[in-house]
């Protein structure tokens, strides 16, 4: 299902933050929130990022500090070392880690906590109108952890009986969503699976990036990026920062922030959202093994 939205030139999401870190110093003795962040756009939305910190921070009594890395890996590894106390990751790495991190909320997107991977081609090419086209062509992923951007077109590939190893040409790793859109735009790459979420937003945001490609297929919807907490996080922050999430709608700044979202909300949410990613999973760790 192909879903729009009018967004303000904040527009952001989890990986919109990549622009930078924004820290703020606790005094001696206090105790600081860290909640890590992975790339999805490449926009730089450090303003956004100070707003959200201060909203965080002051309904929180405590101060929050943003970290980004590059990859999902990054990220989930220090949620799952405990390095960091939440994290708004992909469903991918939450289904095969969740025995050690916590569900802390779900995003709401048009109501639902739920996206579509997309299938795009460049807008030139009239004739594409499945993955299995692509044969033979030069293929962009997003990051290997990805659900949108890996895990749905190699489960894809082999629930129609094919190799997703020899399948392409060559495929390669672009580490950003909108990178994908750029280089199927450009003809580095002959197609592409993006987050629907990320091209949707950018098609209003940037539609001079998205005009360059053309979306073949959808998805169907799965489970949307997810925020966890640390498998030993105390109860009492948990129970504070998701409250923090929850109650978002309920206020004008709140409002404010989730309209730069380009989100509606929040839920807690539940396991069963990911069950399709889960599935999907096995499938293709099998084939990897």
């Amino acid at each position: 299902m192909h879903r729009r939205r009018f967004l303000q030139s904040s527009c952001a999401t989890a990986g919109l933050f990549l622009a930078g870190k924004a820290t703020a110093a606790p005094t001696p003795g206090q105790r600081e929130i860290s909640i890590g962040l992975t790339p999805v756009f490449l926009d730089h939305q450090l303003e956004f990022l100070k707003q959200l910190r201060g909203y965080f921070s002051e309904r929180l009594s405590m101060p929050v500090r943003f970290v980004q890395r590059g990859s999902y890996r990054e990220i989930v590894d220090l949620v799952r070392s405990s390095k960091l106390d939440f994290a708004w990751v992909c469903g991918y790495p939450y289904v095969r880690y969740r025995r050690e991190m916590r569900l802390l909320a779900v995003p709401l997107y048009f109501g639902n906590p739920l996206y579509q991977s997309y299938l795009i081609t460049a807008r030139s090419d009239s004739t594409t109108s499945s993955l299995l086209d692509l044969r033979g062509k030069i293929f962009a992923y997003s990051d290997p952890d990805s659900n949108s951007g890996y895990l749905v077109p190699q489960y894809q590939l082999l629930r129609a009986g094919e190799n997703p190893s020899t399948f392409f040409s060559r495929s390669f790793f672009t580490w950003g969503h909108r990178k994908i859109i750029e280089a199927v735009g450009v003809g580095l790459a002959q197609g592409g699976a993006v987050d629907g979420y990320v091209w949707d937003t950018l098609e209003w945001v940037h539609p001079d990036l998205t005009a360059t490609t053309r979306v073949v297929s959808r998805s169907p919807e799965l489970g949307f990026p997810p925020f966890v907490a640390r498998s030993n996080i105390d109860e009492e922050t948990f129970r504070r920062v998701q409250q923090v999430l929850l109650a978002m709608t309920q206020d004008a700044q709140g409002a404010r922030l989730l309209k730069s979202l380009n989100l509606d909300g929040f839920v807690p949410g539940s396991d069963a959202l990911f069950d399709g990613i889960a599935t999907m999973a096995r499938t293709v760790e099998r084939f990897r093994k």
